[in-house]
């Protein structure tokens, strides 16, 4: 039975930027855990067990009424969330439990691209084209008045779920084919069309980066700069880098417009992800997140020691935590994520592990997928791992990845028969 005396916890949990194990060390100390959990969720009914071990778990049911009298039941001193679709909803039950929270109106400008260009368009901070598609029979409009080249992605949506790019006429024809399936289907929602932005050359890394930041009403504090690598097609990310590759004057100009972009959406509590191109003429808004990125606080558990969940309980609670400054010791960080196949498939196993494991400036390698797990392929960022490392320049972290996907060779079994794919490979996968 939960000791009534300890502090209460209503964390909304779905596949996110946070597992359930690393929430759990992130709470332990702090007080009891009530995971909220849809109805329906693969990853949940997969991780159901971690919950149980961690806390107790009850069931949301998409029902705002019916969902606030759960939360007045359980009672808790804090909600918070780590999880994209789940960012609404623990808006709108805070400010129902009278706890801090989001408002309502940020976490919905933080879920509505539309609504999110529209503001940083209002507030003078963003000039990218756009357009929404609310039905197909808006394509037409929307595809004129934004132009091609451009990108076509869900209103509201994360990991690159649909997400497609348009180069030419025929890409749009067939992203328009697309989605005409999706409405025939029964699963058609809102998407946007936004003109693409050119990336300046970058490589080894990616030509985009992303800011974690916190937020509260006393100000907005920019935690870290984040470089990335390249991209797998179609906007697919892979993998970060502390700190970023970039000098520092570039990185205040990228602080100052993140800072704009976030007063633009009222953001003051909690926090956000922001990710930018780095385009030729300097650096453009992607989007803005209501939530820390993937992966990211086990890096800064890993490189800096400092538990990020932790902090957004603090948050949660009412409090204002202390925040150092990211401390990398004068090294250079990463983590690197292979990414499953855009078509359909099955791993059948993953060879080179222990290779991985042995390399210098690995510090750890691990398996997100087990041999004998369906992968559904499409657009949307899958996991299969992370290689977490550390070297002495950002020259020596691009060699080490590049050594550790060399190493690792995948078994796919496609429709059409098993491919062993390596690691350096699987980009055009």
């Amino acid at each position: 039975m939960a000791d009534a005396s300890r502090t209460r916890f209503a964390v909304l949990y779905d596949a996110g930027a946070v597992p359930a194990g690393e929430i759990g060390a992130g709470l332990a100390d702090l007080g009891d855990i009530v995971f909220l959990v849809p109805p329906e969720s693969a990853h949940v009914d997969q991780l159901r067990p971690v919950m149980d071990l961690l806390g107790e778990v009850r069931t949301l049911t998409g029902d705002t009424a019916a969902d606030t009298e759960l939360v007045r039941e359980i009672a808790p001193d804090a909600i918070l969330t780590f999880c994209e679709e789940m960012i609404r909803p623990a808006a709108e039950l805070a400010a129902a439990a009278g706890l801090p929270g989001q408002s309502v109106r940020t976490a919905r400008l933080f879920t509505d691209k539309g609504g999110q260009r529209r503001a940083l368009r209002e507030a003078g901070v963003d000039t990218t084209r756009t357009h929404v598609v609310e039905d197909l029979a808006d394509w037409p409009t929307a595809l004129g008045a934004v132009g091609l080249p451009a990108i076509v992605k869900p209103v509201t949506g994360s990991r690159s779920r649909d997400a497609y790019a348009m180069w030419s006429p025929q890409d749009a024809r067939t992203v328009r084919s697309r989605l005409a399936d999706l409405a025939a289907g029964g699963s058609w929602s809102p998407f946007i069309i936004e003109e693409f932005l050119p990336g300046r050359p970058s490589e080894p890394f990616g030509d985009y980066v992303s800011v974690e930041s916190v937020c509260t009403s006393s100000g907005i504090t920019h935690l870290v700069l984040t470089g990335k690598t390249p991209v797998m097609p179609p906007f697919r990310g892979t993998g970060r880098i502390w700190p970023s590759h970039l000098p520092g004057t570039e990185e205040q100009e990228i602080f100052d417009l993140v800072t704009r972009a976030l007063e633009a959406v009222g953001s003051d509590f909690g926090f956000a992800h922001t990710e930018l191109k780095l385009t030729p003429e300097g650096p453009r808004i992607i989007e803005l997140n209501g939530r820390i990125s993937g992966h990211v606080n086990m890096m800064a558990r890993e490189s800096c020691g400092l538990d990020l969940v932790r902090v957004g309980a603090l948050l949660a609670l009412g409090e204002k935590p202390w925040l150092p400054t990211f401390d990398f010791g004068g090294r250079v960080h990463f983590q690197y994520n292979n990414l499953a196949p855009l078509l359909p498939c099955r791993l059948d196993a993953v060879h080179g592990a222990e290779t991985v494991r042995g390399l210098r400036g690995v510090t750890a390698y691990r398996n997100f997928v087990r041999p004998g797990d369906r992968l559904p392929g499409g657009s949307a960022t899958l996991t299969l791992d992370t290689i977490s490392g550390v070297g002495d320049s950002h020259a020596a972290v691009a060699r080490t990845i590049d050594e550790a996907r060399s190493a690792l060779t995948f078994e796919f079994r496609f429709a059409d028969g098993v491919r062993r794919i390596n690691g350096l490979d699987l980009p055009r996968h």
